[in-house]
């Protein structure tokens, strides 16, 4: 077994000059070129008992690099390359535990509300309905709803101790975050 190996490996060795130039004409680097040959040479060497002994190593060795070439580029197609990691930071999200913790709260201020203000803003913020709509599900004229909505979402800021701008946003923890994602 010995002698097989070293003969696998004294001809496959002999091939490479081949192989390599066979690499530049594909990819027109010799950096990539290198890596392709490499990977061929890996291939190969993982495969050797599938060559015949006595058949064409050169055709073999080059079949095994074109195939690889092609496999790459296939791939290559469905990669983004992000070498500095700005793609990979633009798709960073918050981590679910704020989330969680942001909902519990919210709930908790949402129960201390009086049961007019839940019912109205429960209604028109969370169900989407129009403030018509709410009036007459709720039996009262349609300034009460509007009053009770926005008495309940001040009560709301002021539970949840946010900023009174209107603009909800993450706190600030996550805006950290958020932010590096767009300074790219």
């Amino acid at each position: 077994m010995q002698n097989a190996d070293n003969s696998f490996k004294r001809e496959m060795l002999s091939v490479l000059p081949s192989l390599r130039a066979f690499a530049m004409s594909l990819c027109g680097k010799h950096d990539r070129a290198d890596d392709l040959v490499q990977d061929t040479v890996m291939k190969a060497w993982s495969k050797q008992d599938s060559f015949e002994a006595g058949t064409n190593m050169r055709a073999w060795l080059f079949t095994i690099l074109r195939n690889e070439f092609y496999s790459q580029m296939r791939k290559s197609g469905r990669e983004i390359q992000d070498s500095e990691g700005t793609f990979t930071e633009s798709l960073s999200i918050q981590p679910a535990q704020h989330g969680q913790m942001d909902l519990q709260d919210f709930r908790e201020a949402l129960s201390k509300l009086p049961d007019n203000q839940r019912e109205a803003i429960v209604l028109v913020g969370a169900s989407g309905m129009s403030y018509e709509e709410a009036a007459v599900i709720c039996d009262c004229k349609v300034g009460t709803i509007k009053s009770r909505v926005n008495r309940a979402r001040a009560h709301l800021q002021e539970l949840l101790s946010l900023e009174e701008d209107g603009n909800y946003h993450p706190d600030n923890s996550a805006a950290s975050v958020v932010s590096q994602a767009f300074v790219s």
